[in-house]
């Protein structure tokens, strides 16, 4: 755990700020709900909670059988982070901070196609620019939405574009169903 140095007290009616700085390195916005750990010691800890975490392990295995019985490289993400990929380095990936864009197709709220410009690629994340998203889904869960299916692409060529229209309908399948999974 790192210390930020910043101190705040907590008011009357047992609230405390979280500074903008702290908000938006940590991509907080308002609305966002945190997860509150608390510990032997005293601590006490904020983590922002992720619907979709709890699936973590139900979207890995799901991961996997879409790379295992169509050689399709998926990757599944929070509004944060990576959670669960296939047919990619889980080392390099899960748990890693996704990129910009990819939040942008998550709060766009709409399937996404990549276009067949290799200048215009969206990579899964800033740290590696060796895989690209092909097709991505947002998922959604009543009504709000909190993360995506994607399949990815390969820079090298192992994986590329253009997305089919069966990996289309795998991806959003894959994201209707999670969505689903959260709802019951």
């Amino acid at each position: 755990m790192k210390a930020t140095g910043i101190v705040r007290r907590i008011d009357d009616l047992g609230r405390v700020v979280i500074p903008k700085e702290i908000r938006r390195t940590m991509r907080i916005r308002e609305g966002d709900p945190l997860e509150i750990y608390t510990d032997r010691e005293g601590e006490v800890i904020f983590k922002k909670y992720s619907p979709i975490g709890e699936l973590m392990e139900f979207a890995s295995e799901y991961a996997e059988t879409l790379f295992k019985t169509c050689g399709m490289p998926v990757a599944v993400c929070d509004k944060d982070c990576v959670i669960a990929c296939a047919g990619i380095s889980k080392k390099e990936f899960v748990e890693r901070k996704h990129s910009a864009e990819i939040e942008g197709i998550i709060e766009g709220r709409n399937l996404y196609i990549a276009p067949s410009s290799p200048e215009k690629r969206i990579f899964l994340t800033d740290e590696n620019k060796n895989y690209f998203v092909s097709c991505a889904m947002p998922i959604f869960t009543e009504g709000d939405v909190i993360g995506c299916v994607a399949s990815i692409g390969c820079t090298d060529g192992k994986y590329s574009l253009p997305a089919s229209e069966i990996e289309t309908k795998l991806i959003q399948t894959a994201a209707s169903f999670l969505g689903r999974q959260l709802e019951s």
